[in-house]
């Protein structure tokens, strides 16, 4: 739910950015969910259906005579020019890794170029974007400078719709203090990076406000004239427009009577659209989304269990046969027996050393236990 949910009354401004006197309910298609996923998805695949059909010509590549030379000349199977006296001859042709070859994969008109696109979904993806429209934050960070304007969304008197010259509508964008969204157009204007530039498409620019009317009483000609402002009917709202690149957050600016039909074109939950059979606004998911005061309110608390206080640290799982302490908690007999174990092997290898000098006729080695025992016996 948006948080422009908490101001139910929007005041209408005339064309000198004075109160009218007048107040409107907010239409409830403005606290419909924000689902940015949806409207990405959905714009991805809307944008898809304006665009032409385009292919390479089908005999690119192919229009020379070339054949493989086969194997055996240890060179690439890869077809060549037949005859000789020039160049050209012998030269790989047709595939895509050869000069004058055709393309990988060559385009085809009859590519799937269009995307259906489901009617509830799409209806699903504008509500979230008008309903983004009026979150300040939202529009902040999309880009737009909206800081000296009085109200989100702004909402304006019907008389705009009777402007007929750019003049006019230029006057009236300084004086609502929408001009430094379309001051930021003029100053981000710049050439094409790219081959648009030659497909004129020279210039590329960020998007200014877009004026949504009720009835064109000349307005599309003031505004048309205008670099990044866009118009566009209440009826026929575009999701193209109100969400430009994917992104939800557009700045609008509303006419009254634009205003006052979004309930019966999206329906207020409680009474389903009338422009729309069978469609009402979607639920959302959650209907507090101030989630430290959920975590935080007795309600929830009182079904939650204790949290566990107590902290279990993890004796880590040692192997006895490696581990000696693990061991001697096991058998504390092994101490004895390692012990004798070492004792023995002692033994043996003096043992051993013995017999070796006897047999070389070399006194035999001290016997380190009886050094051992002598020293002991001298300290005391």
């Amino acid at each position: 739910m948006s948080l422009a949910a908490a101001r139910p009354l929007i005041t209408v401004y005339d064309e000198k950015n004075t109160s009218a006197g007048i107040t409107v309910c907010l239409p409830a298609v403005f606290r419909a969910p924000v689902r940015p996923d949806i409207v990405s998805r959905i714009h991805n695949d809307v944008a898809k259906n304006k665009r032409q059909p385009y292919a390479v010509n089908v005999d690119v590549g192919h229009q020379t005579s070339a054949e493989s030379w086969g194997t055996g000349r240890a060179m690439a199977r890869i077809p060549r020019v037949k005859g000789g006296g020039t160049q050209r001859s012998g030269q790989g042709a047709y595939g895509n890794m050869c000069r004058g070859g055709r393309m990988f994969a060559p385009t085809k008109t009859w590519r799937r170029w269009h995307r259906k696109v489901n009617t509830n979904q799409k209806r699903y993806a504008i509500c979230s974007a008008i309903a983004a429209t009026g979150v300040p934050a939202l529009v902040m960070a999309k880009g737009h400078q909206i800081q000296g304007i009085p109200e989100v969304p702004l909402v304006v008197a019907d008389k705009v719709q009777s402007f007929s010259k750019t003049k006019e509508a230029v006057v009236f964008l300084r004086k609502n203090k929408a001009w430094a969204d379309v001051a930021k157009v003029y100053s981000t204007r710049r050439m094409r990076a790219g081959k648009g530039k030659l497909r004129n498409r020279r210039h590329v620019q960020k998007l200014g406000p877009l004026v949504i009317y009720d009835q064109d009483q000349g307005l599309t000609k003031a505004f048309r004239n205008i670099p990044g402002v866009d118009t566009m009917q209440v009826d026929n709202l575009n999701l193209l427009k109100l969400a430009p690149g994917g992104h939800v957050g557009r700045f609008c600016i509303w006419t009254e009577a634009a205003f006052k039909k979004l309930d019966g074109l999206y329906g207020t939950w409680r009474k389903a659209s009338s422009a729309k059979p069978g469609w009402n606004l979607p639920q959302p998911k959650m209907a507090n989304t101030d989630l430290s005061v959920l975590l935080k309110s007795e309600a929830i608390r009182k079904v939650m269990r204790a949290p566990v206080k107590k902290i279990v640290h993890a004796v880590p799982r040692t192997n006895p046969l490696k581990n000696i302490r693990q061991m001697l908690q096991l058998n504390p007999y092994a101490a004895v027996s390692k012990k004798n174990a070492e004792l023995v092997s002692a033994k043996n290898i003096r043992a051993k050393a013995v017999k070796i000098a006897k047999a070389s006729k070399k006194p035999a080695p001290a016997n380190p236990m009886a050094v051992r025992a002598s020293k002991l016996k001298a300290k005391k």
